[in-house]
């Protein structure tokens, strides 16, 4: 005759027998409280829950946690990018022109007629440059033009 778990399958109240005599050397109440410790730990599947007063938190820290996730937080304030971007080309290219987007360094703008792109083509060395020196150079490393 094979040796086993005595007809039983897999073993599985073997193993939470096996389980529970730890917990049941103690005595009394201490008993009873481990037992039930126990028992509510396997049926949780995990430990006590969490203290939901520690776990609080403010709605500025899951904002902040939904910009980071969406990788928006490293970017510029819109009012911020254009006000550089209307003081880096001065006045009548600032009319013709408005920032898109920013997004990994790469500043996109729009351009309203095609002989103001290609000017602004010629000189796109120039205004990286500048609004690098206004911005930060690690903020904007590219500059795209797009007509429309």
């Amino acid at each position: 005759m094979p040796r086993g778990n005595g007809g039983m399958s897999g073993g599985s109240n073997w193993r939470r027998f096996g389980r529970l005599t730890k917990v049941v050397r103690r005595r009394g109440a201490a008993r009873r409280k481990a037992i039930r410790a126990q028992v509510l730990r396997d049926f949780r599947g995990a430990g006590e829950p969490l203290d939901l007063e520690a776990n609080v938190s403010t709605p500025a820290d899951i904002i902040n946690d939904i910009l980071k996730d969406l990788k928006l937080a490293e970017g510029v304030e819109e009012s911020r990018l254009r006000g550089a971007w209307t003081q880096v080309a001065g006045d009548f290219v600032g009319r013709q022109t408005e920032p898109v987007s920013l997004r990994n360094g790469k500043l996109t703008l729009r351009v309203i007629q095609p002989s103001m792109r290609f000017h602004l083509e010629q000189t796109k060395k120039d205004l990286l440059k500048r609004l690098q020196q206004e911005l930060g150079a690690n903020t904007i490393r590219e500059v795209h033009l797009v007509l429309g």
